[in-house]
């Protein structure tokens, strides 16, 4: 009897399910290609606007500082280091060091922007929908009780699998935005190492390469729910055809699961993925 056939269920909960991850995707999306300037209506970025002037007059402080160190360091005879290409080199330095401290946040403004530009141009076309595919859904309504029971049994731990993964994807590109959003302000104190020497210099360095991590980190993470998408509209693996049809409907959903919790491995990953790919 239909009463005892639960594919009716078990399509609407995978609907329900996929819908719910599909939503994520898209706000992800949205994110990714949103710079922190505009995050949240712009509200967190006017309390880091509001903070900043009191890191960029330390850091104008710092500047001379730094600059007073690097010059005793690298100074062991005062009279011959005096000459005019000498004291010409350390002048563009601290100039070159008080410019970045007056205007690194507009410099990131401009890789914010042009990072969200390039996410725009990854998604674009290239975002797919979820869903399940026609040929299981008709296996999916003609299996008996036994078998339905067992595939609902399974699709309601998968379901919660997905809906913790599409959590887990959101908090993870909201704790991005909050490193960026942390790390701008100590960008003027980071430049103002800039008027040391070599050594002093290297904090610049290092902040640099954390900050590009940060903000590259969201073509990476586009990129890889890009590629995963295409995983998972790949099809079945070639050794399922030996299986019945109920028991390759079983392995789809496993597979599409599978593929959704390495997507999220992946988004979770990508600050470390971008910084062993350019270097940082």
């Amino acid at each position: 009897m239909d009463i005892f056939k639960l594919g009716d269920k078990i399509l609407a909960l995978l609907e329900a399910v996929f819908g719910f991850w599909n939503n994520q995707i898209s706000l992800v999306f949205a994110m990714l290609g949103q710079s922190p300037v505009s995050f949240k209506g712009g509200g967190p970025w006017a309390v880091i606007e509001g903070i900043e002037p009191v890191f960029v007059a330390v850091g104008s402080s710092l500047v001379v500082l730094f600059f007073v160190i690097g010059f005793c360091s690298e100074s062991i005879d005062v009279k011959d280091e005096m000459r005019f290409e000498s004291i010409l080199r350390m002048l563009i330095r601290l100039g070159l060091a008080e410019w970045f401290v007056a205007n690194n946040v507009t410099i990131m403004k401009a890789f914010f922007t042009s990072i969200g530009n390039l996410v725009g141009l990854i998604s674009a076309g290239t975002t797919t929908q979820l869903a399940i595919d026609s040929t299981q859904a008709d296996i999916i309504k003609g299996l008996g009780f036994g078998e339905s029971l067992v595939m609902l049994i399974l699709t309601a731990l998968l379901a919660i699998i997905i809906i913790i993964c599409g959590f887990f994807i959101i908090y993870t590109v909201y704790f991005r935005f909050l490193k960026i959003l942390i790390i701008v302000p100590l960008g003027a104190i980071a430049c103002s190492t800039m008027a040391g020497n070599r050594m002093v210099s290297h904090t610049m360095a290092t902040y640099c390469k954390y900050f590009l991590s940060c903000v590259f980190e969201a073509v990476t993470m586009a990129l890889a729910i890009v590629v995963c998408n295409a995983f998972i509209n790949a099809g079945l693996p070639a050794f399922t055809g030996s299986y019945a049809d109920w028991a390759q409907t079983l392995i789809y959903l496993c597979e599409m699961t599978f593929t959704i919790a390495m997507t999220v491995g992946s988004v979770k990953g990508a600050q470390t993925l971008t910084s062993k790919a350019f270097g940082l």
